[in-house]
């Protein structure tokens, strides 16, 4: 058999993330969010972006960057769960593999019960 076709059958096959949507697919999510949520490499659960949509829940491009930063630094210290508590919105993010599980307001945050998570990370400036 030619030993062309051989290593073209060793390659994995290509997967595409669910987490990762067009901006067609964002629904409301405009171009720079969809762009910066890219860039950041935090990812977006199906669930998250939907309570984000749900509760009109906004992540600035400043919350963006210092959400990677701590999580980044989470990572390092061995969280692999995490709770951020930000001034207006709490999410459950996994650090393990950068997404965003689900959000909510401060508000409705503050009668929850946060379980299987290892690490809170507090940014509330």
């Amino acid at each position: 058999m030619d030993p062309r076709i051989h290593s073209l059958q060793s390659h994995p096959p290509l997967t595409i993330s669910s987490t990762k949507r067009t901006p067609a697919e964002n629904g409301n999510a405009s171009f720079k969010s969809v762009l910066q949520q890219e860039l950041s490499g935090i990812k977006l659960s199906k669930h998250a972006q939907l309570r984000l949509k749900e509760r009109n829940l906004y992540i600035s491009e400043a919350e963006w960057v210092k959400m990677e930063e701590r999580m980044r630094e989470a990572k390092q210290k061995g969280v692999t769960d995490s709770l951020i508590l930000m001034k207006d919105k709490a999410l459950v993010v996994s650090t393990k593999n950068n997404t965003v599980i689900t959000a909510m307001n401060k508000q409705e945050a503050q009668s929850q019960i946060f379980t299987n998570i290892n690490g809170t990370i507090v940014m509330e400036d």
